[in-house]
């Protein structure tokens, strides 16, 4: 929002929150009639061609913004070298709005004289929509952006654009309602002109719009992509193409390169930003960067593709949860999903800063169920293997293996690496100390009894084996896993089989039962220790988050969630990888040994990563 928001702030259907897009369902459907139903001399390919341009303008845009996640968090070519914000992910939440805005003006506009069955395309009429926003477009919007940087304006209207610094590539379009009405009224100079001198097309007209959100895209994305020998072949275009790093200068610098897409009106009027040019040699040379901490975790669900910071941001930026919309999307996730079986590689997800160390995030392009059959082990570790073995020539100094990445029967704990590797100099971390550390951290104070009940994992040993030595009565639900544990801790460890459920304190991992969940009593608490949290199906209980804590508010460029977890909140195994690199530790923490887990823990808090909480209500009732 502007700091003093003006008249016509808000686009008309805010109220209307996500169900907007039904503002144009009713020309939707009269298009789609018109076109099928009615008799052949009715039929008007232009009108019923809106719908569809509209849904190529929504690909197009996410297309960029995915494009420019992936380049910024590699770091080659990158401009501004800062970190988004869960505030300007919210922010620019509804960058769609200007295409429903300018889908309800076509859809208008058709009643025009002139506007119906437009030939697919006229010479004379794209020569003249290139005149007409080389010349009278271009100079108006400078002007007309100059204007806007006045302060009055300023602070009711432009102020909410310029929020962003760090600007992504639909940042171009998050302004104000009025705002939009007054670029509309510039960009409609060419279209309303062919229209009424009958020279307009369809490829004149979508290719325009197309231009427009190109360029406005482009001149945002934060990485340099104009290679230098343009410019040498042809000198004058450094007046009529601006590039991204001149555009971002307007973003930083305030007063400067105000020009639309042409820098021309900003030479002839002498607001050229002297840096312009220093700093788009230094972008193009910036290589792509080599982490300090490396985080490998692997896609979900076949939908995780879109809550990754590289799919949705809205999504992405929220908790994983499943989106009835994203169904329709199916005929997109089945093709990458192809894709990633076929030709799989493991690829970059996100960059983070804190304090000195440099921290990203790898995906393997594998899906949880692929990780459950037995066939995939082989490819699945060599994935894993190939990106430890490619941090190690990187240069990165720790790598922490997240969710399944780290199973037992998969790689044993991440030891198999090492133990192929064993001159390596990178550190394998695991995450379990911390993540044992965590649970302990998450049972109420005073607690005597607790059930521990699923798959038996490393963590869950090292659980049992911790509240048994402070005293904590492990109760098993099945001899089967009492005996289990018994073995490896001995008879003497605190150990039982509950012989009713009135422990309120449920330790749980993968193979917690339906009918399990359901036997617990009321106001049950229960605790994960497993890496993926189990289904919520009683009401009258609570649910802690998977092993996590905290981040501290230096961590610079959290704009996403990590998977199921809330905002700036990290998952056990990756805080164990930078707080891992930040102590300077010379060990791996990885397969079937455990780091001291009090010295992990408050190693932790030192560097500022924080217990997470839930409501603590259920606990006078222990």
């Amino acid at each position: 929002m502007a700091t003093t928001p003006g008249v016509l702030t808000d686009w008309p259907w805010t109220p209307l929150g996500s169900f907007k897009h039904v503002v144009v369902a009713p020309w939707i459907i009269h298009g789609a009639y018109s076109y099928f139903v009615k008799d052949e001399k009715d039929k008007d390919l232009s009108y019923f061609l809106i719908f569809p341009f509209m849904l190529w303008r929504f690909l197009h845009n996410q297309l960029w913004i995915s494009l420019s996640r992936y380049r910024t968090a590699k770091g080659n070519g990158r401009i501004v070298d800062k970190g988004l914000e869960f505030e300007q992910v919210d922010r620019e939440r509804n960058w769609d709005d200007q295409i429903l805005f300018n889908a309800i003006l076509f859809y208008l506009g058709r009643h025009l004289p002139g506007a119906v069955n437009l030939p697919f395309w006229r010479t004379d009429g794209v020569i003249l929509t290139i005149l007409l926003h080389a010349g009278p477009v271009e100079f108006l919007y400078y002007w007309l952006h100059r204007a806007l940087h006045h302060h009055f304006l300023y602070s009711r209207y432009h102020s909410h654009h310029h929020s962003s610094i760090v600007t992504e590539p639909i940042t171009s379009v998050i302004h104000p309602f009025a705002e939009h009405i007054s670029y509309f009224t510039l960009f409609a100079i060419p279209l309303l002109t062919t229209i009424l001198t009958g020279t307009s097309s369809i490829v004149s007209f979508a290719g325009y719009v197309s231009y427009i959100d190109f360029m406005n895209n482009m001149g945002h994305c934060n990485f340099e992509l104009i290679p230098k020998w343009l410019f040498t072949i042809f000198p004058p275009l450094k007046y009529l193409l601006y590039t991204p790093s001149y555009h971002s200068l307007h973003h930083t610098q305030f007063k400067t390169n105000y020009c639309l897409f042409m820098p021309i009106y900003d030479y002839v009027y002498g607001t050229t930003d002297k840096s312009s040019d220093p700093l788009y040699e230094t972008s193009l040379k910036r290589e792509e960067e080599s982490p300090d901490v490396l985080h490998l975790t692997h896609l979900t669900t076949p939908e995780s593709i879109y809550h990754l910071p590289l799919g949705f941001a809205a999504l992405a930026s929220r908790p994983y949860t499943r989106t009835w919309y994203l169904w329709l999307m199916w005929p997109v996730t089945l093709w990458s999903m192809m894709i990633t079986w076929i030709h799989g590689r493991t690829f970059v997800v996100d960059r983070h800063r804190f304090d000195k160390l440099r921290l990203q995030t790898w995906a393997i392009p594998k899906y949880s169920l692929q990780y459950f059959m037995q066939w995939q082990n082989e490819a699945i570790n060599g994935l894993i293997e190939d990106a430890i073995l490619e941090a190690e020539e990187k240069g990165v100094k720790v790598l922490s293996l997240g969710l399944l990445n780290q199973g037992e029967e998969l790689n044993r704990y991440g030891g198999l690496y090492v133990q192929r590797h064993p001159h390596l100099k990178i550190q394998v971390v695991d995450g379990s100390s911390l993540a044992v550390a965590v649970i302990l951290n998450s049972i109420p104070k005073g607690t005597t009894q607790v059930v521990l009940r699923g798959k038996l994992t490393k963590v869950a040993y090292a659980i049992a084996h911790a509240l048994s030595q402070k005293g904590v009565q492990v109760a098993t639900l099945y001899q089967t896993e009492y005996l289990k544990l018994t073995k490896s801790l001995g008879t003497e460890s605190n150990l039982v089989v509950a012989k009713s459920y009135a422990q309120k304190i449920w330790l749980v991992g993968d193979g917690l039962t339906e009918k399990e969940q359901m036997s617990a009593p009321k106001r049950t608490l229960f605790v994960p220790f497993s890496q993926f949290p189990p289904k919520k199906l009683r009401k009258d209980c609570f649910y802690h988050y998977t092993p996590a804590m905290k981040t501290p508010t230096s961590l610079e460029n959290v704009h996403a969630c990590e998977n199921w977890l809330p905002r700036r909140v990290m998952s056990a195994s990756r805080v164990a990888g930078i707080v891992h690199a930040l102590e300077g530790w010379k060990e791996h923490d990885c397969g079937y040994t455990m780091s001291n887990i009090d010295k992990v823990w408050q190693a932790s808090l030192v560097h500022g990563f924080q217990p997470l909480t839930i409501s603590t209500i259920h606990t006078k009732n222990q």
